[in-house]
């Protein structure tokens, strides 16, 4: 896998990542959330796992690459 998102990319995934985890927490603990929560959850656990490892799946089906002059440091 060779790392195709660049520093604001993945520090805006994994931030947004952890929000989703804590608010598929938080909509588990009701009732009537489980199912928004489950979804929330696994959206966050993918955002956050791929801004730590610098790969989107996504990107490379789509020749999408944000690191800085198309290089990433994380390779």
């Amino acid at each position: 896998m060779k790392a195709n998102e660049g520093g604001a990319d993945r520090a805006v995934r994994a931030i947004l990542g952890i929000a989703l985890i804590v608010s598929a927490y938080l909509w588990l603990g009701m009732m009537d959330g489980a199912i928004t929560g489950i979804i929330a959850g696994a959206i966050g656990a993918i955002l956050l796992l791929t801004g730590l490892v610098g790969f989107c799946p996504a990107y490379t089906l789509c020749g999408m690459n944000t690191c800085k002059g198309g290089k990433c440091s994380a390779e």
